[in-house]
């Protein structure tokens, strides 16, 4: 038999739901429900998926949505293990992220720069007794990656940080494939667990050229693979096109193959981060005086990327900047993505920050 509400009863039934309405509505408004990814296995089936920071866009008032969210996300999916080799870590997000994989079991360890070890998210990782390694050294544990379940590897120019995610201009992939994460992963034991820095590094990257699903992908750490060799040959044999983004660039070698392809008809165009091209040893003024368009970046902050672009068929990107220290010093990484779709996404942030960029 069904009970039947008084007026009064039913007026306030209605006034009750109609505040829990308002209630939830206000609760997704202020969520950040808008800028929340979708998790990374629904995201995209690609096995390599191109991320770009935006300097100036919605999300970097908001310091949320920017590409720390899916990292983190992905974090979030890890079930046994993550491995981080970063030069510097401030973001919240991705603190969060390791410390709740953390709380689940998940096996979670970090190799970061000696300078930046004391950065209160990383301190509170260590106080979460979670695994924290500095270099310890004068040059740079320069890397910016991160390697999950040993098969997911995310690695490019940006640091775990709130400027690398929201202010400066970066780059950050995502490539799914084993062998990549086992190249990945032995160059972080080697730091972990038998603290090889720099010059200490050895070669003995196990798959030095890998295949996931039809794109050639190249990897190089330095200084032990010398990626300075590869880069210059690789620059040697373009035909049409060198693009590039810089946000140091000391390196003769690359400075000289550069201008020896635009000497032979090649057409050659960059980008170097303002506040690096008076720098010492800077190859700015010798390129520009050569006649390549050569310009200076717009970005008030950092224009972070170390990306070369080669016929609109391969792209250089990683943590490498193109100098004497990440060459000799530093420890670094590089891809070379040998596929004209890839390349076509970094031509796109290459010609958004050149259009911006002074002449």
């Amino acid at each position: 038999m069904l009970r039947r509400l008084s007026i009064p009863s039913l007026l306030a039934s209605l006034v009750t739901l109609l505040l829990f309405s308002l209630c939830a509505l206000f609760q997704i408004n202020q969520s950040d429900a808008a800028v929340t990814p979708t998790p990374i296995s629904e995201t995209s089936l690609d096995p390599i998926l191109i991320l770009f920071s935006d300097p100036g866009g919605p999300a970097s008032t908001t310091y949320r949505g920017g590409p720390d969210a899916l990292l983190a996300q992905a974090i979030d999916e890890a079930r046994y293990s993550v491995d981080v080799a970063m030069y510097n870590m401030d973001l919240w997000s991705l603190r969060d992220a390791l410390l709740r994989a953390h709380r689940r079991g998940v096996s979670v360890r970090m190799v970061t720069d000696s300078d930046n070890i004391l950065e209160r998210e990383i301190q509170e990782l260590l106080d979460a007794d979670i695994p924290v390694l500095g270099d310890r050294r004068e040059p740079l544990m320069h890397h910016k990656f991160v390697v999950i379940d040993r098969l997911d590897v995310w690695t490019g120019s940006m640091n775990m940080t709130v400027s690398g995610a929201y202010r400066n201009d970066n780059n950050l992939v995502r490539i799914r494939s084993s062998e990549l994460a086992e190249n990945y992963t032995r160059e972080f034991e080697e730091m972990f667990l038998e603290d090889r820095f720099g010059a200490l590094s050895q070669r003995d990257t196990p798959h030095p050229q890998v295949n996931v699903q039809g794109i050639s992908i190249e990897v190089f750490f330095s200084p032990d693979d010398d990626p300075e060799r590869r880069i210059t040959e690789l620059l040697l044999e373009a035909e049409q096109s060198i693009d590039f983004m810089a946000f140091a660039f000391t390196s003769d070698a690359i400075a000289d193959a550069m201008l020896a392809r635009f000497q032979a008809g090649v057409t050659v165009c960059g980008v170097i981060e303002r506040g690096q091209a008076a720098n010492a040893g800077s190859e700015y003024e010798r390129l520009l005086q050569s006649g390549i368009d050569l310009r200076l970046d717009a970005n008030e902050r950092n224009m972070h990327h170390k990306v070369i672009i080669i016929d609109g068929a391969a792209v250089i990107t990683g943590s490498y900047n193109f100098s004497r220290s990440a060459r000799e010093f530093n420890d670094e990484n590089v891809l070379v993505l040998h596929d004209a779709g890839l390349a076509e996404r970094f031509l796109l942030e290459f010609n958004r920050i050149f259009e911006m960029a002074a002449p």
